[in-house]
């Protein structure tokens, strides 16, 4: 009996570990530790200045990185986890970077909270703007 006993306990356990580990999402930046797996490196190109329209911007997924354009010609970038429990922000409309989490908004000329639960802003990301090329600093 201890051996069958045994047995069935190293079975469910081991069924239980599987079933949870295929229903994780790997990197999906949803974790309430505001960590990400990708980080856009320094010099990396992000979009050209065609890709962000004035008065909004655009979110770069892959890179955790959302650069807008509050006026033209000027170039903005923050981080795109959110600052409430780390979610990425998922939406740019009417002059917010908007997560859709929790509802927090945060202005597209500064980052600042615009509204929601986050209590910061957005961290901002340092870019540079040479021709038409938006790159990591």
């Amino acid at each position: 009996m201890t051996d069958s006993s045994t047995r069935r306990t190293v079975l469910a356990t081991g069924a239980a570990a599987a079933l949870a580990a295929g229903c994780s999402k790997y990197g999906d930046g949803n974790d309430s530790s505001g960590s990400s797996s990708v980080k856009a490196s320094g010099g990396q190109e992000l979009a050209t200045t065609a890709d962000i329209p004035v008065g909004g911007g655009k979110i770069l997924k892959a890179q955790k990185v959302v650069v807008t354009q509050p006026k033209k010609d000027e170039f903005k970038a923050f981080s795109a986890v959110c600052t409430h429990q780390g979610c990425t922000v998922s939406a740019i409309a009417n002059g917010t970077i908007n997560c859709p989490c929790h509802g927090s908004k945060f202005n597209i000329a500064d980052g600042t909270v615009a509204g929601g639960p986050a209590p910061k802003p957005l961290p901002a990301e340092q870019i540079t703007v040479e021709g038409n090329s938006i790159r990591l600093a």
